[in-house]
């Protein structure tokens, strides 16, 4: 029987290989989604799938978190997976970690009225509670190195390039799909 591996030895393990060979650290991630009816979709990412919709009030269905609520969660599972990743890596005891992400938007930039207002988050808080007997430079110390290597801290705190293009479904090839 095969001892299981800590996240620590799997961590320095990983990190050991991408030292050796940094191609194989880069990875392409893939969503693909679809909107189903009125504002709601289906998302597939890997072996997951997720209903993403709006809320009533803004003529959803309510039957999944809405685009700008799935930001806040992925930076809060990141913040609590890198925080456990790193805390181990580190040395630092940590028994437990919850975050709250909270987001301010002004919907007058997604619904056109006026110029002023940005369709996006205008700031986003996230307070992070550790459960943990390690000191306060300790603890520093690993809010240090989690912002340092957060992803999708990263991904929203900096100008990352987007591309968008956009094409017409090819009615032929849909025709040939559906026989």
């Amino acid at each position: 029987m095969t001892e299981k591996k800590s996240l620590r030895e799997k961590f320095e393990g990983i990190q050991s290989a991408y030292h050796e060979d940094g191609e194989r650290a880069k990875l392409r991630y893939r969503s693909v989604s679809a909107l189903v009816s009125g504002l709601r979709c289906e998302t597939q990412t890997g072996a997951f799938k997720l209903t993403v919709d709006e809320r009533e009030s803004m003529g959803g269905t309510n039957m999944g978190p809405n685009p700008v609520e799935l930001i806040l969660t992925a930076l809060g599972a990141c913040q609590e997976i890198t925080y456990r990743l790193y805390a181990d890596l580190l040395g630092i005891p940590l028994d437990g970690i919850t975050v709250e992400v909270s987001g301010d938007i002004d919907l007058c930039g997604f619904y056109a009225v006026g110029d002023e207002a940005r369709p996006g988050y205008t700031n986003i808080t996230a307070d992070v509670v550790v459960d943990s007997p390690a000191s306060d430079d300790d603890i520093q110390r690993l809010k240090a190195a989690v912002e340092k290597h957060c992803p999708v801290l990263d991904i929203i705190g900096n100008a990352t390039p987007v591309t968008v293009t956009i094409r017409k479904k090819d009615i032929a090839a849909s025709v040939m799909h559906a026989l």
